[in-house]
């Protein structure tokens, strides 16, 4: 008769899977911040397109051109940093660090150019219905400079994460069995 073994399964197994998966990765956390601030970026690139087009000042095409080669270039760096099952590769760390100092310069840049465009003495540009993506635009650049300096803080909290991390009880809790001593006694 077969007998009926009960395999973990549900909300709480996935739970100890993916606490298991950190255990052994925990660069997974910042590597999923920074996709985030890409793509959030890249789903409002619309937005960020059209007020370059509207405004038109030194810098802001290439600035949002910098943006996304970057955030590219930076994920790649970032999985090259941490090798699988070698140490960390430090030049590879420092070059995603200044890619993202890059990314920060170059939403700071845009940002002042959307500031002087709407505050000139001749010629602001309103903010009414027809140029709404353009205040949709400034809020997307500050969101995603915060996304970025989170992922950039979490990337240099990798070694306190893997520290935590290694502390947690991933194993798996097996069901007591009552006749152990009888076992052990009778195998001598």
């Amino acid at each position: 008769m077969a007998r009926n073994h009960k395999k973990p399964g549900g909300v709480k197994e996935f739970i100890r899977k993916t606490k298991v998966s950190l255990k052994r990765k925990p660069q997974m956390i910042p590597l999923i911040v920074l996709g985030i601030a890409f793509l959030f970026y890249s789903l409002n690139l619309t937005h960020i397109s059209d007020t370059t087009a509207k405004i038109q000042l030194g810098g802001m095409g290439l600035s949002g051109f910098c943006t996304m080669l970057f955030s590219l270039l930076s994920f790649v760096c970032f999985l090259n940093a941490y090798p699988h099952r070698k140490k960390t590769n430090i030049p590879m760390l420092v070059m995603m660090f200044v890619m993202l100092g890059v990314l920060l310069y170059c939403d700071t840049h845009y940002l002042s150019c959307i500031t002087r465009a709407l505050n000139r003495p001749e010629n602001p540009i309103a903010i009414d219905a027809t140029t709404a993506y353009i205040t949709t635009a400034r809020d997307v650049l500050n969101v995603h400079r915060i996304i970025i300096a989170l992922g950039a803080g979490l990337t240099l909290l990798v070694p306190v994460m893997r520290k935590l991390f290694k502390k947690m009880n991933t194993s798996l809790e097996v069901e007591e069995n009552g006749n152990m001593q009888d076992i052990i006694l009778s195998e001598d």
